[in-house]
């Protein structure tokens, strides 16, 4: 499946953007890049990157791109080179919600409901995290086992959407075992990617490693996290190796 757009995270603060416009829209964007840091300049300034907000912008948005400057335009995604997400915010913690331009109210619905979800002291969990580096790379020196056992504490002492005490790493640290490796085998009722369980969805999102039979759509080996092995095989391993290993199959 083909992605619409690559979301990235981009450093703005200090560089120049260009915005051209008047009016709401353009004073929203305006605050947007000045809450980044972007040092914002005119047309005729030189920038990589740019925001349109006017009601006729095609002459505008084909000169910049001209120039090779990447454009956002308000209200035209086809006329736009990349998109603005909304935003919930809790630093360094940030999660961006976007459509393709093809519904702004949709995702600021879901920003909103995920306002409520997120403890607002997330951004407060990453910084322990990061402070914490040195020590989680001495208690677990191979990184794939301290990715396992990151992604263990995240299932349980620190749980993400659930408020934690600042000492709940350094708990963590002390008290957290080695993940061992395991081999998870589902048989699936269903072909639709929607109808997986919780607890398939969770395992998929941590497997080191996915082997399926060759009949297991695509739309559901995809749910595992990006950067897993994927293994097409016609019946389960013997040696899955290290690690969190999803075995799939079909049910008949």
């Amino acid at each position: 499946m083909t992605l619409p757009a690559l979301a990235l995270f981009v450093k703005l603060a200090g560089r120049p953007v260009i915005l051209v416009g008047e009016g709401e829209a353009a004073d929203a964007k305006r605050r947007l890049l000045e809450r980044a840091g972007a040092a914002i300049v005119g047309l005729e300034d030189q920038a990589s990157l740019a925001v349109v907000a006017l009601d006729e912008p095609e002459a505008t948005v084909a000169a910049l791109r001209a120039r090779g400057v990447l454009v956002n335009t308000v209200d035209r995604p086809e006329l736009c080179d990349f998109t603005v997400p909304a935003i919930v915010d809790r630093s360094p913690v940030l999660v961006a919600i976007g459509t393709a331009g093809v519904s702004a109210g949709l995702a600021a619905a879901l920003r909103q409901r995920l306002e409520l979800l997120l403890p607002a002291g997330l951004g407060r969990l990453a910084e322990a995290l990061h402070a914490a580096r040195g020590k989680m790379r001495a208690r677990w020196p191979d990184g794939g086992v301290r990715r396992r056992a990151l992604a263990e504490a995240f299932g349980g002492p620190l749980d993400p959407m659930v408020e934690c005490d600042v000492e709940a790493v350094d708990k963590w640290l002390a008290e957290g075992e080695t993940p061992s490796s395991s081999l998870v085998r589902f048989r699936l009722q269903s072909g639709d990617p929607d109808d997986l369980t919780l607890r398939q969805a969770r395992f998929l999102a941590r497997a080191d490693r996915v082997f399926h039979r060759p009949d297991v759509p695509a739309a559901i080996v995809e749910r595992a996290r990006a950067d897993a092995i994927r293994i097409a095989c016609p019946a389960p391993p013997a040696e899955p190796g290290e690690g969190i290993s999803v075995d799939l199959e079909m049910a008949r």
